[in-house]
């Protein structure tokens, strides 16, 4: 269930999803030594995640900070609760959801572009996600995120990504590195759908939604907005995208693979 009014801190319980692979299957955290107990280094982490469950199993695997030298000083539901947090915190790595009630992982790092430019004390982002999308991968890529990671990473995994962020290296799941060099490197089609571009983050949401068969009052309940407001979404991307109707608009999604 999601949580986007509760209270910003850390230790919260409750709530509903995936936890990090190795504390959903019951495996104990000690199976390998994580990069910060062994090397005695220290990092600073927010996470963001609008799921209560699974920041409660972040925090469980990778934040016993003896053990792996991460110390998680904040927790966000939603997009103005993640930039408050991590404006006041000023963490080294940001954990950060793709898809959040406020207008998304992407809007979070749009208006913490400037932390992101400070020389000196730069905040850096990690994509953890449920989603192997290509749109949300790029997307977050594009808004200076630096790296992506899946949810089915084990504790010990996450922890080292974290530390090589820090670092200030890219890190992807496997599977998604061939293809974010292959969506950036690639000759034969450009890397930035301009129809797509139009739109903005929250009407790009609605979109997904949309394409999906959900209804206007379910997709106001699942984003937090009312039922007018996504009427006024669906009439601007009909609108920018220049189609005519709900049906044309979900051709469109699943013709790029959006849905």
């Amino acid at each position: 269930m999601s949580d986007a009014n509760e209270p910003v801190g850390s230790g919260s319980s409750a709530g509903g999803q995936e936890t990090p692979s190795a504390a959903a299957s019951g495996e104990t955290a000690n199976a390998a030594e994580p990069a910060g107990a062994a090397s005695g280094r220290r990092v600073r982490v927010v996470l963001v995640d609008d799921h209560r469950m699974f920041r409660t199993g972040v925090q469980a695997e990778i934040g016993q900070t003896e053990r792996t030298g991460v110390e998680v000083v904040g927790e966000a539901a939603d997009v103005d609760q993640a930039v408050t947090v991590i404006t006041a915190t000023r963490p080294e790595v940001v954990l950060l959801d793709v898809h959040l009630p406020g207008g998304g992982g992407v809007e979070v790092l749009r208006r913490c572009a400037p932390l992101m430019a400070d020389a000196e004390r730069p905040v850096r982002f990690l994509a953890l996600s449920v989603s192997d999308a290509a749109e949300d991968v790029i997307g977050v890529i594009r808004g200076g995120a630096r790296g992506y990671v899946t949810k089915t990473i084990t504790g010990t995994d996450l922890v080292d990504s974290v530390f090589r962020v820090q670092d200030g290296d890219a890190v992807f799941s496997p599977r998604l590195a061939g293809f974010v060099l292959d969506a950036f490197a690639s000759t034969d089609a450009p890397p930035v759908d301009e129809d797509l571009d139009r739109l903005t983050q929250r009407e790009r949401e609605v979109l997904r939604l949309i394409a999906r068969g959900y209804a206007y009052k379910e997709i106001a309940k699942q984003l937090f907005i009312s039922v007018k407001t996504v009427e006024s979404h669906v009439s601007a991307v009909l609108r920018k995208l220049q189609l005519s109707n709900r049906h044309e608009l979900t051709r469109w999604a699943t013709a790029r693979r959006l849905v």
